[in-house]
């Protein structure tokens, strides 16, 4: 992760100031390094140690980067990693531009490979993200969401990203279909678990240690699986407060729906989901060679069951 460290900072180097600041301001906030790290593991599970792995590692955090930035402006998100968003500090186009100049920079960086496959993995990914992004946005307010449609946009949006992280490392190891193939459905269960506890934590959290204002995804319209579950358990009355909540974006009732949320058990049965998809993960990586590596992956899909923040 050091030699990534590495390979971000000297990436990030532009000719106009500001593009470097808003970047630096991002990328140096913290973060799980998840997306990088998943793929190192990966590689380092399938027996591959060149340098490629860095800067493909760098690719997937740039790739991250930008989506955040550009998410943060269309949510309208004031806060994150515990302090103020970029658009928070640098406003709204210096953010969406920033974005840009990070997603053309990891194009730029894939190029760096010289490998066609790796090329369409990445595009492909990028591109599901944005789809993910905009079907997303169709469906705020919308509290007639099911589960499935739920699950169709954390898959784009937040679990491709990781599917391809982990099916990168594949290639680079040139690993045979079936590998390649596990290390996808490692990545797609773990990217989707992922979000469904954050979305868990969005009622069940605290906002010190997460780092972002709770309700959050309530004031955005978002109709997320706690939610979801809620209205399916709740009553008649408990249902139609949480409905008009998404509806109307208004965290007025946030209490109330707090109390719904864990009142009608909705907290287990999306933690369930969560648990199911973990579970999904850990039967992928499976089918990977044993070595600390493969250990790393497997304790890494575990842990998320305990993720708090």
């Amino acid at each position: 992760m050091a030699e990534v460290d590495e390979v971000i900072a000297r990436r990030l180097e532009s000719g106009v100031p500001l593009v470097g600041e808003v970047s630096r301001y991002i990328i140096s906030a913290g973060g799980k390094r998840l997306r990088p790290a998943l793929l190192l593991l990966t590689c380092g599970a399938l027996g591959y140690t060149g340098a490629q792995r860095f800067n493909l590692a760098a690719v997937v955090e740039f790739i991250h980067t930008a989506t955040l930035l550009h998410d943060d402006v269309v949510d309208e998100s004031t806060l994150r990693r515990g302090r103020p968003t970029a658009n928070e500090s640098f406003g709204n186009p210096a953010s969406v531009l920033v974005g840009d100049f990070l997603y053309s920079r990891a194009f730029q960086m894939m190029v760096d490979a010289g490998d066609m496959r790796i090329m369409q993995i990445l595009a492909d990914a990028t591109n599901v993200i944005a789809e993910g992004e905009v079907l997303q946005l169709m469906n705020m307010h919308d509290a007639s969401l099911d589960e499935a449609g739920y699950l169709r946009v954390i898959r784009s949006k937040t679990a491709k990203l990781f599917e391809a992280s982990a099916r990168l490392g594949a290639v680079l190891a040139q690993a045979p279909a079936g590998v390649e193939q596990a290390c996808a459905s490692y990545g797609q269960a773990l990217g989707t678990a992922f979000q469904v506890i954050d979305d868990v934590l969005d009622y069940d959290g605290d906002a010190g240690e997460m780092g972002k204002n709770l309700g959050d995804d309530l004031r955005e319209g978002k109709a997320t699986l706690p939610l979801i579950a809620a209205m399916q358990r709740g009553t008649e009355e408990q249902r139609q407060i949480v409905r008009e909540a998404i509806q109307s974006g208004s965290v007025g009732e946030l209490e109330r729906i707090v109390a719904i949320v864990h009142d009608t058990g909705a907290l287990e049965v999306t933690r369930q989901a969560a648990a199911a998809e973990a579970h999904r993960a850990i039967e992928a990586a499976g089918q990977l060679p044993g070595n600390p590596f493969t250990a790393g992956l497997l304790q890494l899909a575990a842990q998320l069951l305990e993720r708090r923040s």
